[in-house]
C-alpha cells in the first residue's frame, strides 16, 4: 500500500494533480460496498402470554424450524441456611419455518439461567450455551437432553447478616460472592468479588480459575462464561471459553471426552482477549471471534494458527454459510450496547470484505446488539438481537 501511494503521488505530481484527490481516490477503491437487504421482524407467532426477552441465540435446522434461545422467564433464587440457588432466566423455543409456534424446550432446566448462545448440529440435534450455569447442552431433536458440558456452580456465597448496630462481618478468605449468577447482562465481567484492582478472586465451586498462568484456564470442562460450540466433521466438539478468566478453545471427542484446549489472555497469535463466537469451514479450519482484540483468529482443529482477519470492528457473532462457496458474515458492535456503532460484514474465507448491510439503531433493518447469527442460506439471515429483544430474517439483495 505504501508502494502504490508513494507511486500515485509521484504521477499526481508529474501530472499536476493534486495528492488530496488521489488520496481520496485510493480510499474509494478499499472502501466496503454497502449491501442492499429486506427485513421482517415480525416472523413469528407466540402462544398467548409468551414473550422474547434478549435473544442470545438463534439457529434452524435442516427442516427449516427454527430455535430460539432467550433470556426471558421467572428467573428467582432460593435461600438455603448459607447458600443462595440461582433458578431459571431462560427458555428454549422452536418455530416452524413461517414462524409458528411448535413446543418449548427444556423447561425448567437446571442449566437454563442466562442464555449466550445457540447452535444445531449437522444430525439437528440443538446446542444451548448458558453463562449463568457455565454449561453446553445438547438436546436430540425429540428434545431429550443426551450430553451436558461443564457444571454449573451450586450456589452463592452469602454471609449472615450482622447484629444491628454491629459493623458487617467481612467473608472468610476464599468464600465466593457471586458464583452462580451471570454477572453483567451483555457479556461483561466486572469484579463483582470485591478485593483491590489485580487482586486474585476467591475460588469459585464448578468454575474454572485460570490456574495455568494469568487468562490460561484449565484443561477439561471447568468453564469460564463460555460463549458458543462448533463441531469438525468427525463430530468433534469445540467450546468457545469464553469471555471470563479462561480466554481459550476447548476441544473434545463426540462423546464429551476432553481432548486438549488452547489459548489464554493477551494480544499474539493464538491469544484472546474475549471469545465471543465460532465457526467451522468444510475443511476444518475454525474461526475464532476475538472481539477485545478486534479481529477474527483461524485456527486447524488442532489449534494451530493459520492467520487472521481484521478491519471488522470489534466481532461480536460469526456465522459461516453452506454451499460450494462458503462466507463468513460477522456482526460488528462497537458500545456495549451495539445501539451507536453497528453493522454486518460479509466476507470470504480468504478474509476479503466483500460488503456490509446495516446500522445501530431500533428501526426495521437496524441492529441493537447482535449476538447471533444464522446463515444456512448466502442471501437468508436470522440475526438474534439482545437489546432489541427480536429477531431478524434478513434477505440480501445483492444484485441491486
Amino acid at each position: 500500500m505504501k508502494h502504490t501511494l508513494a507511486s500515485a503521488l509521484a504521477l499526481s505530481a508529474a501530472l499536476g494533480l493534486s495528492a488530496l484527490t488521489v488520496s481520496i481516490s485510493l480510499m474509494a477503491q478499499t472502501s466496503v460496498p454497502e449491501i442492499p437487504f429486506d427485513s421482517n421482524a415480525d416472523l413469528f407467532k407466540m402462544p398467548q402470554n409468551t414473550f422474547l426477552g434478549e435473544v442470545a441465540g438463534v439457529a434452524t435446522n435442516s427442516k427449516g424450524n427454527i430455535f430460539v434461545y432467550t433470556r426471558t422467564g421467572h428467573a428467582y433464587a432460593t435461600l438455603g441456611d448459607s447458600r443462595t440457588f440461582y433458578h431459571a432466566g431462560s427458555r428454549l423455543f422452536e418455530f416452524s419455518a413461517n414462524g409458528s409456534f411448535v413446543r418449548e424446550l427444556g423447561q425448567d432446566l437446571y442449566g437454563f439461567n442466562a442464555a449466550q448462545g445457540l447452535r444445531v448440529d449437522p444430525q439437528d440435534n440443538i446446542w444451548t450455551i448458558d453463562i449463568g450455569a457455565n454449561q453446553i447442552v445438547k438436546f436430540d431433536p425429540n428434545g431429550n437432553v443426551q450430553l451436558v458440558l461443564g457444571r454449573k456452580p451450586e450456589a452463592i456465597g452469602v454471609r449472615p447478616a450482622a447484629p444491628r448496630g454491629a459493623p458487617a462481618e467481612s467473608p472468610a478468605p476464599g468464600t465466593p460472592a457471586g458464583a452462580g449468577a451471570a454477572r453483567g447482562a451483555r457479556g461483561a465481567a466486572p469484579n463483582t468479588q470485591g478485593g483491590a484492582p489485580g487482586a486474585a478472586l476467591p475460588e469459585v465451586p464448578g468454575a474454572a480459575r485460570g490456574g495455568r498462568g494469568a487468562g490460561a484456564g484449565t484443561p477439561g470442562s471447568a468453564f469460564s462464561r463460555p460463549t458458543d460450540v462448533a463441531w469438525d466433521r468427525s463430530g468433534n466438539i469445540f467450546i468457545a471459553d469464553g469471555i471470563g478468566n479462561n480466554n481459550r478453545i476447548a476441544k473434545f471427542d463426540k462423546d464429551g471426552k476432553f481432548l486438549k484446549s488452547w489459548g489464554q489472555t493477551g494480544a499474539e497469535n493464538g491469544q484472546f482477549s474475549g471469545v465471543r463466537s465460532m465457526a467451522t469451514d468444510a475443511q476444518g479450519n475454525l474461526y475464532v471471534a476475538d472481539s477485545g482484540n478486534k479481529r477474527i483468529q483461524v485456527f486447524d482443529g488442532e489449534g494451530n494458527f493459520k492467520s487472521q482477519i481484521a478491519d471488522i470492528g470489534v466481532p461480536q457473532a460469526i456465522c459461516i454459510s453452506r454451499g460450494a462457496t462458503q462466507y463468513l458474515y460477522s456482526a460488528h458492535s462497537g458500545d456495549p450496547d451495539g445501539m451507536i456503532d453497528a453493522t454486518i460484514y460479509k466476507i470470504g474465507l480468504d478474509g476479503k470484505v466483500l460488503g456490509k448491510f446495516g446500522s445501530a439503531g431500533k428501526l426495521l433493518k437496524q441492529f441493537g446488539l447482535v449476538n447471533s447469527i444464522d446463515c444456512r442460506s448466502e442471501n437468508e439471515l436470522l440475526v438474534g438481537e439482545m437489546t432489541n429483544w427480536r429477531v431478524q430474517k434478513l434477505t440480501l439483495r445483492p444484485g441491486k
